[in-house]
């Protein structure tokens, strides 16, 4: 029997694995060597500069910390960089307006002239924008990084097997006892959950209901490129986080139980972020469909964010790459859910993350404490417990 067993090997359930195997005997669960996961398609921003609240910038500031100096803790390269981040306002928007939203972040970003942030981002359409902001923002390479982490807890004594989980397994007395794969029963003490975007629809399925949803992410991935961007490119009126607070409104809850329903219509933020190796990621479309196989047209999405990426940045609107999709799990309140699952002993979730590359390394590291040694104060607020 482990001590845990973590399900979910993406960069939540990779950092938190090898945060437990530190202390426990873990044993981490997926169901393929590399899915398409959310982890597999990120843009790999660390938002460190975009806490609002005193919690969240806590855990932004440390979580920055801990990636300056993750590369050499794992013993592997993440390609962490600390990057400008160049967030477009149209031409449509009053810049002063646009900057007045952010005056509450951490690391509030300068106001640029449309001159300005072409001198920055020399691949910019001038004539689509009014100005924009800029500020540091840390970048990895996620999936380096959730294999660094997977090695690093390998080398700690812990597992990885490559099953589908079919099912938990309780007691008579109802405490999550384990997992059941087609082939095989793995016991535990503790099981916790890292499985994004299908959390909900996987405890639905044992008679757990949480408060977590997810999109449908759409994105363009090019092959390495000659092509050159300076920045990371978003824009600054980002709308899908408007998306996940109508999503979530009491009203449409209930649709969520169902399959094929839209709580809300789908937006579109074109942005775009390049890697080291030159291969760019062109986003992004967010559906909130509540079917996890949900059927959608590639071809007609694909045309959508080429033409208003090629609004912004010119040059991307032709470029060679492959549409791509896939869910991304968010909360009512854009904090993740972490923690005991109410009345099911045994059984934790650490999921929801809205920005999670900035936050899922602290939080790692918190949780290990909290079930450990000492209880964290901090986690009583991103307890799945808060919305029951």
């Amino acid at each position: 029997m482990h001590d845990w067993i973590v399900i979910g090997a993406g960069i939540t359930g990779a950092a938190l694995a090898y945060e437990l195997a530190k202390q426990h005997s873990v044993l981490l669960l997926d169901q393929a060597l590399q899915p398409h996961s959310a982890t597999r398609f990120s843009y790999g921003g660390i938002a460190y500069w975009s806490g609002t609240t005193e919690l969240t910038k806590q855990l932004c500031a440390e979580g920055i910390e801990i990636h300056r100096s993750l590369s050499a803790e794992l013993d592997a390269d993440t390609q962490f960089r600390e990057v400008d981040l160049l967030l477009t306002i149209s031409a449509q928007h009053d810049p002063a307006e646009i900057a007045e939203n952010y005056v509450h972040f951490a690391i509030p970003p300068t106001l640029l002239t449309v001159q300005e942030a072409c001198q920055l981002e020399p691949l910019l359409n001038a004539d689509a924008i009014a100005g924009a902001l800029t500020v540091k923002h840390g970048h990895i390479e996620t999936e380096r990084t959730t294999q660094a982490y997977i090695q690093a807890f390998e080398r700690l004594g812990g597992e990885l097997k490559i099953a589908q989980v079919a099912h938990l397994q309780k007691n008579s007395i109802g405490t999550i006892t384990g997992v059941v794969t087609p082939t095989q029963t793995f016991c535990a003490k503790n099981v916790a959950l890292c499985t994004g975007g299908v959390t909900r629809h996987f405890l639905k399925d044992v008679g757990i209901t949480v408060k977590q949803y997810f999109t449908h992410a759409e994105l363009i991935e090019t092959p390495p490129v000659d092509l050159r961007l300076n920045t990371l490119v978003m824009p600054a009126a980002a709308e899908r986080f408007a998306l996940e607070a109508d999503a979530t409104r009491s009203e449409v809850e209930a649709l969520w139980d169902t399959p094929d329903n839209e709580p809300a219509p789908a937006i579109l933020d074109a942005g775009a972020v390049q890697f080291l190796d030159g291969r760019i990621r062109i986003g992004q479309i967010s559906r909130t469909l509540t079917s996890e196989n949900a059927v959608i047209d590639a071809a007609q999405s694909e045309a959508a964010l080429r033409h208003n990426i090629g609004h912004v940045l010119p040059k991307l609107e032709g470029i060679p790459g492959k549409w791509h999709h896939c869910l991304i799990a968010f909360s009512r309140d854009r904090l993740p859910l972490i923690g005991a699952i109410p009345g099911h002993e045994g059984l934790h979730l650490f999921s929801g993350f809205s920005n999670p590359l900035a936050i899922v390394p602290p939080l790692a590291r918190r949780f290990t404490v909290h079930v450990t040694s000492q209880r964290d104060p901090l986690l009583d607020s991103l307890s799945p417990a808060r919305f029951t």
